[in-house]
């Protein structure tokens, strides 16, 4: 293969950051690599995704005991991806809460996903030995669940398909602060493989219709004002449309997907190609976009002998 696959190259350890955006809700983000939200309420602490292994939830755990001793009751999975939950035993807490969508994604494809993202990072699993096997989800909803931290309104909603169909954002309403997931992306590539790219565009507009004035986006800086908001939604707008344009042009003129890859890669790179993860996410996202434009309006299943099978397809 021409290109280290997926992010094996990505091996440097990244700066973290936990940003206090009110006296109740933090980021921890690290340059790219995948956020975790905290929120603190009267008497307890939920955690909005947990890092891909329980050894390194511990640096979360820490940053949080550094600003209250509340424990942490919830766990809150923002979609499936194992990156994104499989720290959840870390926490110990008392209620993992997820979308019905979310864990019939895990039903279906929870152990295929497992093996084929640990085959892509391994500089995020770190002590992947650490990992008990899948995080279930001890509460599910449909559409829009509503918590109460003591005083704090915590809703947690289902605003439409984009990253995964079981999506869900974390809204502060009396904040207006909201953890997005992998919908919204700041300065980091969206990873459309598992993606509804005809979704994706109604839902951003769900998010902006709430008026955010702050947002943790699933990779990258929190946005700590509406124009930072605003610029995450329209830099996620931009590169998930584009690209589902580019290969839907592709498909109308007849080319087969690894001349649509190269025509899109190239056509992306110069406004986007910085962005974290690109070369990464490329492949898979393309192919994802191919698979929505021709016959497979659901996302397939990837599997590590897939991961490898379309990397040598299109970067061999």
């Amino acid at each position: 293969m021409s290109k280290n696959f997926a992010s094996h190259a990505d091996l440097e350890e990244k700066t973290v950051s936990f940003d206090k955006l009110s006296d109740n809700a933090y980021a921890y983000t690290a340059e790219g690599d995948p956020n975790t939200g905290v929120v603190i309420g009267d008497d307890a602490v939920m955690v909005i995704d947990t890092q891909a292994t329980p050894v390194m939830a511990q640096d979360v755990i820490r940053r949080i005991r550094e600003v209250t001793d509340k424990p942490i009751r919830h766990v809150v999975l923002s979609h499936y991806h194992a990156v994104r939950v499989l720290g959840a035993s870390g926490y110990a807490p008392e209620q993992i809460i997820a979308s019905e969508d979310t864990r019939d994604l895990i039903v279906e494809r929870g152990e295929a996903d497992m093996a084929s993202e640990i085959g892509r990072f391994p500089r995020l699993f770190r002590a992947v030995e650490s990992v008990p096997g899948l995080t279930w989800p001890t509460i599910t909803f449909r559409g829009t669940m509503t918590m109460w931290l003591g005083a704090l309104e915590v809703q947690l909603l289902q605003l439409g398909r984009g990253h995964s169909k079981g999506d869900t954002v974390v809204w502060l309403p009396q904040q207006k602060i909201l953890f997005s997931g992998d919908l919204v992306e700041y300065g980091a590539t969206p990873y459309c493989g598992d993606a509804y790219f005809t979704h994706w565009p109604a839902t951003l507009d769900a998010i902006a219709a709430l008026k955010p004035e702050k947002l943790v986006p699933g990779r990258g800086a929190a946005l700590t004002t509406p124009e930072q908001v605003e610029e995450g939604l329209r830099g996620t707008r931009a590169f998930t449309s584009e690209l589902f344009d580019l290969v839907k042009q592709g498909v109308a003129a007849g080319k087969d997907l690894r001349t649509i890859y190269q025509d899109t890669h190239a056509a992306l790179k110069p406004k986007f190609g910085h962005w974290v993860i690109f070369d990464h996410c490329m492949p898979f996202n393309v192919t994802r976009a191919y698979d929505e434009a021709t016959q497979y309006p659901d996302p397939r299943i990837w599997t590590a002998e897939r991961d490898l099978e379309m990397w040598r397809q299109l970067e061999g």
